[in-house]
C-alpha cells in the first residue's frame, strides 16, 4: 500500500502565495486574502512588510469565538466575485464571498477531486447518476454535471445550496437536483426507495447540525452513513470519493472504513490534498480516498 500525495494542476485563478505562522496568504483571482491556517507550523518565507502589502483583506478571529471573526479589507475591495476553473471539457465558474467563519465558498484543494469526478462520469457514459452529500456550494456537483451526469445535490444550509444553484447558472449549466435535507436521513430514505446511484461523493464536516437540529460528529456517524451509501452504489461501472478534513483522522483510515463497508474495488487511491506555495512548502489541507469498479 502507497499513500498518494494530490495537488491541483489547472488553477490559473488560484496561488498559494505564502504560508506560515499559522497563516496563510491566497491569491483568488483578483484579489489577495490573508487567513489563519493552524497547520502552517513553519516560518514565513515572505516578510511582515510583503505579506501586508499584497493582502486586499484580512481575517481577525473573534476573542468571544473559536469558529468566527470578520474580514479587514482595503477600501474598495468587493464582497463578493468569480474565479473560474478548467479541465479538458470543464469550464466552470464559481462566486466567492467573504464568511464570518473565514471560508470563501471553495476549497482550491479539492480541485484534484473535480478532475477526477468529471473523467470518471465521462467513462461512465450516458444515465451516469451522482449523489453528492455535504455538497457546500457545489464544485463537485459541477464537475459531475459538466460531464453529463443526472446529479442529486445534498446539504443542510438552504443559503448554501442557493449560493451553489448561483454557481451552477455561472458555469452555463442546468438540471442539477437540490436537497436541502441531512445526509443521514437522506440515504436512508434513498435506500428504502431502493435508489441506485454510479458516482456518491462524501465531503463530511468534523461536526454540524441539521436543518432540524441533527447531530453530525463524524467519528460516530462516518461508518453507519458509509454502510448506507454501501446500499446505493451500482456494484459495476462506479466511483466514490470521500474526503476528511478532521485533524487527526488519517487516508488509511479513510481506506480501511470503506473497505470494510464497500467491499473491493477494481482500483483505489487514498492519500493527502495539499497546496504548495511559492517556496515550495507544502501545505496539508485534507486526506481522501477515491476508488472505482468496472
Amino acid at each position: 500500500m502507497k499513500a498518494d500525495l494530490l495537488t491541483p494542476r489547472h488553477w490559473n485563478d488560484y496561488e498559494l502565495i505564502d504560508s506560515g505562522g499559522y497563516e496563510k496568504l491566497e491569491r483568488f483571482g483578483k484579489y489577495v486574502l490573508r487567513r489563519p491556517e493552524p497547520q502552517a507550523l513553519w516560518d514565513k518565507s515572505l516578510p511582515p512588510d510583503e505579506w501586508e502589502r499584497l493582502a486586499d483583506a484580512v481575517f481577525r478571529k473573534d476573542r468571544k469565538s473559536d469558529d468566527r471573526g470578520e474580514w479587514i479589507c482595503r477600501p474598495g475591495m468587493s464582497g463578493q466575485w468569480f474565479v473560474g476553473y478548467r479541465h479538458e471539457g470543464m469550464n466552470l465558474r464559481m462566486r466567492l464571498g467573504l464568511t464570518s467563519f473565514k471560508h470563501v465558498g471553495l476549497f482550491p484543494e479539492q480541485a484534484e477531486n473535480w478532475d477526477y469526478i468529471h473523467d470518471r462520469v465521462e467513462a461512465c457514459g450516458s444515465g451516469c447518476r451522482v449523489l453528492n452529500l455535504f455538497a457546500y456550494t457545489g464544485g463537485a456537483s459541477l464537475a459531475a454535471r459538466s460531464a453529463g451526469a443526472e446529479v442529486t445535490h445534498v446539504d443542510s444550509v438552504k443559503q448554501v445550496i442557493t449560493w451553489s444553484r448561483e454557481n451552477m447558472e455561472a458555469s452555463g449549466l442546468d438540471g442539477i437536483r437540490w436537497v436541502a435535507e441531512d445526509a443521514m436521513k437522506f440515504v436512508r430514505r434513498e435506500v428504502r426507495r431502493g435508489s441506485r446511484y454510479n458516482g456518491i461523493i462524501l465531503d463530511p464536516p468534523a461536526y454540524g447540525r441539521g436543518p432540524d437540529g441533527e447531530k453530525w460528529v463524524l467519528e460516530e456517524h462516518l461508518h453507519p452513513l458509509l454502510a448506507e451509501c454501501s446500499r446505493l452504489l451500482v456494484p459495476e461501472n462506479a466511483f466514490l470519493v470521500l474526503n476528511l478534513y478532521s485533524m487527526g483522522l488519517s487516508a488509511l483510515l479513510a481506506k480501511t472504513a470503506v473497505n470494510r463497508t464497500f467491499g473491493p474495488a477494481s482500483r483505489e487511491q487514498f492519500g493527502e490534498l495539499y497546496l504548495s506555495d511559492r517556496a515550495e512548502k507544502a501545505l496539508p489541507l485534507g486526506v481522501f480516498y477515491r476508488m472505482f469498479r468496472q
